[in-house]
């Protein structure tokens, strides 16, 4: 069958898992099952891709992304942000800048792993996941190995820091409240806090989920701010070329679907939307993001995430210990 058929099959696929008591039982939300999805049908498919199936798959990977993130911003509002309080604000701000800081430190500078591989495994463990890296790849314009490698590791850590947290729960003393803030502002994926904070109690999993959510706000002024980092070094690194040479490196690559993502998730929280439409945008956004999963999963080989080595693990073990532990001793502090 051709791609334009398989990908949104594959995409609905994993959405309808997804809802499976027993599937979501483990975390596992649509988007890392379409990949895997993905990447069965790439391994296993007989059919040569033609121009027009390649056409499609950079479609999906690029330009429904971009919409999937945007309607995304539907289901975040501001209000959530008050109804924590500024203590789930401050912990996520600290948890967001810890975790990239040293991932891209040390995966660059200590494990000598790729630039882009570094950031995007320690964007995704630092925010939201496999949804930050695909973000964040608009940025960067690594090559698609870089982003499956980052995907599999937060997806594999994310899976084993969501099996943690009822097991701590019964070994600390934190009110219910503190420690779905301590959920949600260390699990990698929206779908783990929902997991992990339900396995506690109902009040663990709301508050969870919101401190989550507040996370992924934060993922539009992450990705502005990354952008024009890069720009900087590369005006740095461009320093003593020609002018025009310079005027060309120094463009900055402006995310504008992060403009679309803030747009929505403002008037999510000014217009009270009917409920059907939350549940079309939501379908919308879910699909969109699972169908770019799907694509890059089928171009993706196994072979190539066992040429990278240990290191992509060790800097994703890393950043989990970061977060289970620095995590949970911020929560104590400030919840």
């Amino acid at each position: 069958m051709p791609t334009y058929i398989v990908l949104p099959i594959i995409a609905l696929l994993a959405i309808a898992l997804a809802k499976v008591e027993a599937i979501s039982a483990f975390g596992l939300s649509a988007l890392p099952l379409a990949i895997v999805f993905g990447m069965l049908y790439g391994h296993f498919s007989l059919r040569v891709e033609d121009e027009r199936d390649q056409q499609f798959s950079t479609f999906c990977k690029q330009k429904l992304l971009r919409v999937g993130i945007v309607l995304f911003g539907f289901g975040l509002s501001f209000q959530q942000i008050i109804a924590v309080g500024w203590q789930a604000v401050a912990i996520d701000l600290v948890v967001i800048t810890t975790v990239f800081s040293v991932g891209t430190f040390v995966g660059i500078k200590v494990l000598k792993l790729h630039r882009d591989v570094a950031i995007l495994t320690a964007a995704g463990s630092a925010i939201c996941g496999a949804a930050a890296i695909l973000a964040t790849e608009s940025v960067l314009k690594p090559k698609q190995e870089h982003i499956t490698i980052a995907i599999a590791t937060v997806v594999l850590f994310g899976t084993l820091a969501m099996f943690s947290y009822p097991f701590i729960y019964q070994w600390v003393d934190m009110t219910d409240q503190s420690f779905g803030i301590y959920i949600g502002s260390t699990a990698h994926e929206v779908a783990q806090a929902v997991a992990a904070g339900q396995s506690i109690n109902g009040e663990t999993m709301q508050t969870a989920v919101v401190v989550k959510l507040i996370r992924v706000m934060m993922l539009a002024p992450f990705i502005l701010m990354l952008s024009a980092g890069l720009n900087r070094i590369a005006n740095r690194a461009y320093n003593g070329v020609s002018k025009s040479a310079k005027r060309e490196k120094s463009v900055i690559t402006i995310p504008w679907f992060v403009f679309g993502f803030m747009a929505t998730a403002m008037i999510n929280s000014i217009v009270i939307l009917p409920e059907v439409l939350k549940v079309a945008f939501s379908f919308a956004s879910q699909f969109s993001l699972a169908m770019a999963m799907a694509a890059l999963g089928a171009q993706t080989q196994w072979a190539t995430i066992k040429a990278a080595g240990p290191k992509p693990l060790i800097l994703a073990l890393l950043l989990f210990i970061i977060l289970i532990f620095g995590g949970f001793f911020l929560s104590s502090w400030l919840a």
